[in-house]
Parts: structure tokens; C-alpha cells; sequence
């Protein structure tokens, strides 16, 4: 089988402003409303909460542009790997139902992370097949 070409990586903005548009250091999580610090192992932009993975619908094309007008809540539905073994956190913006593939940070939260890697693992379909094919 021939291998895939290592898909080429968008170029990301310097981040010049926070995502309130204040200069702070931190931002407060939409979702557990804890104090998240902007600053992240692994990545440049921090986009989502690492406690629980919400983010909000803030940049449109580009990591870090800051250009969505939507602002919504976005809700983390899955896991996605790449090629090259880096995992991707699936957002569905709740005000406008848009999808967005998110790299995930160092400081993550990894249990949250299985959990929804093994989820569709353990849905009742799964069962039935394994007991149909007995």
C-alpha cells in the first residue's frame, strides 16, 4: 500500500490578542467557569478549557485569526487521530452546528479524553452485533 504524503500544516497567526480582547493572562471556561491560563504545552493557541474540553467558536479559517461571528459554545464530540499519531478533539459550535478539529494540549485532561475515544466502544449496537455473530 503506498503511503500518504504527510498532509502540509496550515501556517498559524501570531496571536496578538486574547480571546476576551483584553491582554489577559487567563480566561474564565464557559463551561466549568474555571480560570484557564492561556499559555499551553504543545500548542500556540489555546482554544479550549483542558478540564473540560469546551471551547468557544472564535476563529474562522486559521488558528488564532479570530475572525467567527458567531462567539457560541462549543462542545467537544470526539476524538480524531492523524496520520502521524497527533490526537484532534472534535468542537460542534452549538449556536451555528459547525465542526472544527482542534490539536489537543499537554495538559489536557486525559480521562476525559478516552472517555470519549472508547465511546462508541461501548454503545448497546456494539453489543447486539457481538451477540448476533454467536
Amino acid at each position: 500500500m503506498p503511503r500518504r504524503k504527510p498532509h502540509p500544516r496550515r501556517p498559524q497567526r501570531p496571536k496578538d490578542r486574547t480571546p476576551d480582547g483584553r491582554g489577559r493572562e487567563t480566561f474564565r471556561c464557559v463551561g466549568c467557569r474555571l480560570d484557564v491560563p492561556l499559555a499551553a504545552p504543545g500548542t500556540a493557541h489555546r482554544n479550549h478549557c483542558p478540564h473540560c474540553l469546551t471551547s468557544l467558536h472564535l476563529d474562522r479559517r486559521i488558528p488564532g485569526d479570530r475572525r467567527a461571528s458567531c462567539h457560541g459554545r462549543m462542545a467537544a464530540v470526539g476524538v480524531t487521530v492523524r496520520g502521524d499519531g497527533e490526537w484532534l478533539i472534535i468542537h460542534q459550535c452549538q449556536a451555528c452546528g459547525e465542526l472544527s478539529a482542534n490539536r489537543i494540549a499537554g495538559d489536557d485532561n486525559a480521562l476525559v479524553l478516552l472517555r470519549m475515544a472508547v465511546r462508541p466502544l461501548s454503545g448497546d449496537r456494539l453489543r447486539l452485533g457481538a451477540l448476533l455473530a454467536l
